[in-house]
């Protein structure tokens, strides 16, 4: 995000909560008297006016298979738009699904899911035959799509049994900053209950440091922190430069190694002391780059570049990763906004360089790609929960899920940033592009904003996300101009901007 023109930075840019069917499928091939060939379950998880989310479980109860084809025809007219988990494709009524590169495999008793957004119109009726690789499941009897409600008895001794997805006794949330993890799509703490991210940025640690001014701008002792705590937010992210952290020659020596990262270690402590979970997110890198969109032509880490750096970007995180990697409530955020589709031709380039990284087109230094920082990170024995951000300022996730990097935890969310000049900020885009996403990660808006002084964008934002029990954070919790930074407050004491007094009201209001 752009700053105030004095700090010299660049401008930047769930599971749906609707009612769904879900029904299991079981079949053998024809004649067969074992086991059957394949289960599987379809689900609509989620449905809307035109469109509906979809989801296909498919187990392999047969021998092992090296690819997999799965196939159904809709009854009624849907037409799939886009798909993940697959490659999909849709010919009159016939839908395909086949495997990615990345889980051909199946094993017997193995499951693969794949999901998908459609088009209805009329009825959504569920398809009620599959085949895997040309192999026909025969349906069994079950409840299908689902019915119209008719009244029944009332009984008189009701058994309502709990479920995983819907249960009558959720945990209690712990007190708090929880120690976060990822089951599904949600994020949840030790005992599994459900927690969002809602909260502020905290700018400063990213550019005062580089510039010669100090470490963070304005006050972060704890009557300002605590004044975060009283907008009911329960978030803070801490943007953070490498060179400052990792104590290169070129920052001012009381602003940089040791002295940098015990102030922020103390941010961290007092963020945790008033029960709010600290995000530490790596803003500003080292790397020469003057091409499309250049913020600086500096090799220091003076303004946001398009993708961090082979050269110190690994060890920052390897460093951050150790140093906090002993309290699971500190959250990662591997890099600001990345932008290489400013600098590569095509978004297939782009997206590779994201995940990548390595000689990127475009780019004149040897460039860290997402998957090398989640290893620098994981090499550290660290299973703090990691946030990876998108192309385009970290407002693209149209590609994320199928170049998401590998994480052997399994404790990976995606962030995602919006401000009303964004390409990607209106609900038709985030419909077709973030609801896939959040469906099968979870989803944290890091960034929202907006440069008018006021909040009716960042009030739809808000609404979306809620609707879905997603994550969001307000740009940013500085004394700035309201239009040039956006700037939530006027004073540290929390005295909000108009623009701040959107987000102070809305999450004073969600508890």
């Amino acid at each position: 995000m752009r700053h105030p023109p004095r700090l010299s930075a660049l401008l930047a840019g769930a599971a749906l909560t609707m009612a769904g069917t879900a029904f299991a499928v079981v079949g053998t091939a024809s004649g067969a008297a074992a086991a059957p060939v394949c289960t599987v379950a379809y689900s609509v998880v989620g449905q809307w006016s035109g469109g509906f989310q979809g989801s296909v479980t498919v187990t392999n109860n047969s021998t092992a298979l090296s690819g997999w084809s799965l196939g159904f025809d809709f009854p009624a007219g849907q037409r799939v738009s886009q798909g993940w988990g697959g490659k999909w494709s849709q010919a009159g009524a016939k839908v395909t699904a086949v495997n990615e590169g990345w889980n051909g495999s199946l094993a017997t008793g193995a499951s693969v899911t794949a999901g998908f957004i459609a088009s209805w119109s009329g009825t959504n009726t569920a398809p009620t035959a599959f085949t895997l690789n040309g192999a026909a499941c025969d349906v069994a009897p079950g409840p299908g799509p689902t019915p119209t409600p008719t009244p029944t008895p009332t009984p008189t001794t009701p058994t309502p049994t709990p479920t995983p997805t819907d249960p009558t006794d959720p945990p209690d949330p712990v007190g708090g900053a929880p120690e976060l993890s990822v089951a599904g799509n949600r994020l949840v703490d030790q005992n599994g209950a459900t927690r969002r991210l809602l909260g502020v940025n905290r700018s400063g640690g990213e550019f005062m440091c580089v510039q010669g001014h100090g470490i963070f701008d304005g006050p972060v002792d704890d009557a300002s922190v605590r004044a975060i705590a009283d907008w009911n937010a329960n978030t803070v992210r801490i943007p953070l430069n490498e060179e400052c952290w990792l104590g290169l020659s070129n920052i001012k020596p009381e602003y940089r190694g040791a002295n940098y990262v015990n102030a922020v270690k103390d941010l961290v402590g007092r963020v945790l002391a008033h029960g709010m979970t600290p995000i530490v997110e790596l803003h500003w890198t080292h790397g020469q780059y003057t091409g499309n969109s250049a913020g600086c032509s500096d090799i220091h880490a003076s303004c946001q570049k398009p993708m961090p750096n082979a050269r110190y970007t690994p060890a920052f995180w390897t460093s951050v990763a150790d140093t906090f990697k002993s309290d699971r409530r500190v959250v990662f955020d591997l890099f600001n906004e990345p932008y290489p589709d400013r600098a590569t031709s095509t978004a297939a380039q782009a997206w590779t360089c994201w995940r990548d990284g390595g000689t990127c087109p475009g780019i004149g230094y040897e460039v860290a790609g997402m998957q090398d920082l989640l290893d620098a990170v994981r090499a550290t024995g660290a299973r703090n929960l990691v946030l990876v951000p998108g192309i385009a300022y970290s407002n693209d996730l149209s590609q994320w899920l199928a170049h998401a990097p590998t994480d052997p935890t399994g404790n990976l969310a995606a962030a995602w940033h919006v401000y009303n000049f964004n390409t990607c900020s209106n609900e038709a885009c985030w419909d077709s592009t973030l609801a896939p996403v959040a469906a099968r990660v979870p989803l944290v808006a890091g960034e929202i904003g907006e440069n008018t002084c006021g909040h009716a964008f960042i009030d739809r934002v808000m609404k979306w996300f809620d609707d879905r029990s997603l994550s969001y954070l307000g740009w940013t919790w500085n004394t700035w101009n309201c239009s040039s930074g956006p700037a939530l407050i006027t004073s540290y004491d929390g005295t909000p901007t108009a623009f701040g007094i959107g987000l102070r009201d809305h999450l004073r209001a969600l508890n």
